[in-house]
């Protein structure tokens, strides 16, 4: 389930965040959360596994008809495809209309998931 950011989960946000190779320091972590804050179209959403646990990120910049999926990190244990799969599909869902388009990290993943539905619909 995709929980939209608010400050309350500035610390989780922060640890999730930091699995991301190029965001170690703490420094850099809260530029990165500042980024998103700065402009409505930019939002981070933390992601409740089945227990209810925080166990991953994505930060999206929404514009008129694409989402651009910036940065997916989930905890060592969530790291699968098929999580970040349901984040995908959740993030679908929330922007119905909208192209998923991602960074250079994240588009192998998208185009994966794309595939993924496609075959399905057949």
């Amino acid at each position: 389930m995709l929980v939209k950011y608010k400050n309350d989960y500035k610390k989780i946000a922060m640890g999730l965040l930091s699995f991301i190779p190029d965001l170690k320091e703490v420094s850099r972590l809260e530029t990165e959360i500042e980024w998103y804050q700065k402009d409505e179209n930019r939002i981070l959403y933390l992601w409740k596994n089945e227990n209810l646990d925080f166990t991953g990120i994505v930060g999206v910049e929404v514009s008129q008809d694409i989402v651009m999926v910036r940065q997916i990190a989930l905890t060592p244990s969530e790291r699968d495809r098929n999580v970040c799969y349901q984040i995908l599909d959740a993030l679908d869902s929330n922007y119905p209309d909208h192209k998923m388009m991602g960074s250079l990290e994240v588009a192998p993943m998208i185009t994966k998931w794309e595939q993924r539905n496609e075959a399905k619909r057949k």
